[in-house]
This record gives C-alpha cells, structure tokens and sequence, in this order.
C-alpha cells in the first residue's frame, strides 16, 4: 500500500510539474462494467445486472497529448429476491493514462487505459460483510472530447472495463 500511494504522490508531482495545463476533473456514467462481464461476486449465483458504474478522477497533464491520474469508480448490485435477497458494493481505483491522437479547436480523440483494483463489498443477508479483490481494468480505444467554453467539456467513450462499456460524462479544467 505504501508503495501504491508513493506513485501515486510521485505521478501527481509529475503532473503538476512538467507541464503549464491544468489539471482536469472528470465525472461520468457507464454502462455494462466488468463487475457484470466478469465474475467481480465471489460466485454468488442468481446476481443482477448493475446499474452501471459512477466514475469520477482527475488528469494531470504530462504533455501536451499525454496525462495520467487516479479515478473512483462505484457501482452496486443485488441478488435476486427471495429469503437470502443480498447486497453487493463495487469500489474501484485506477490509475488512468490518456492519449489524444488528433485534435482540432473544439474536438479531441483520445484512447484511455486504466488499470487498478475492484474491491466487492459482500453483504449476505444474516451474515458478515466481508471484501474480495478482483484487477480492475478499462481499455477504451475510442474517446471524444468536445469543448464547451470555460474549461468544461463532455466526452464519451467506447471500451470494456470498470467504468464501462460506453462511458459518457462531463470535464472541467481547473
């Protein structure tokens, strides 16, 4: 863990150094995650489909087609009803690298990696919560960026991981 946060301070100093952009804020929605493509329930039978994943992170820019930044992802599930009706939470981190391959006055394309950890949140009814850890991944390939004036953007994204298949949301640069 402690190696974890000494790369996490080392990239944010990075990013905060190597480059006059401002760092950026980003919120999004997706839908269809790796929680529901994969078996992220300890194998639990009869699950749900979630609801998709919340998504929030921050990118530091390394250059000028180039950041990288950590993200929160949560996401939730249940088990079909009946007398054992159950909860599961979804927390992911990452770490998120972006490229932005063309560019033009108001659009940017862009591919995204992320790579982390799940941490499912096991809640059996009558029984103790406990935690599993799953690697958590997100390849989109596909981004746009569009700006929209005052630092903030709306982007979308296609790909497969944690925070999901299509992923669409909102940037703000500070």
């Amino acid at each position: 863990m402690k190696k974890y946060l000494l790369a996490l301070l080392a990239v944010i100093t990075i990013g905060l150094t190597a480059s006059a952009v401002k760092p950026e804020i980003t919120l999004s929605y997706g839908g269809y995650n790796q929680m529901d493509a994969c078996d992220n329930h300890d194998g639990w039978g009869n699950v749900n489909t979630s609801w998709g994943s919340l998504n929030a992170g921050i990118n530091f820019p390394v250059t000028r087609n180039f950041s990288f930044g950590p993200s929160y992802t949560f996401s939730s599930t249940t088990t079909k009803g009946g007398a054992f009706h159950s909860k599961i939470a979804y927390h992911a981190i990452m770490m998120n690298a972006n490229y932005i391959y063309y560019r033009n006055s108001i659009v940017k394309v862009y591919g995204h990696l992320g790579l982390g950890s799940v941490i499912s949140h096991m809640q059996p009814l009558g029984e103790n919560s406990y935690n599993k850890a799953y690697f958590g991944l997100q390849i989109s390939p596909v981004g746009a960026q569009v700006g929209l004036g005052n630092g903030f953007s709306m982007y979308g994204e296609l790909g497969f991981g944690v925070q999901g298949l299509v992923q669409v949301g909102f940037r703000y640069q500070l």
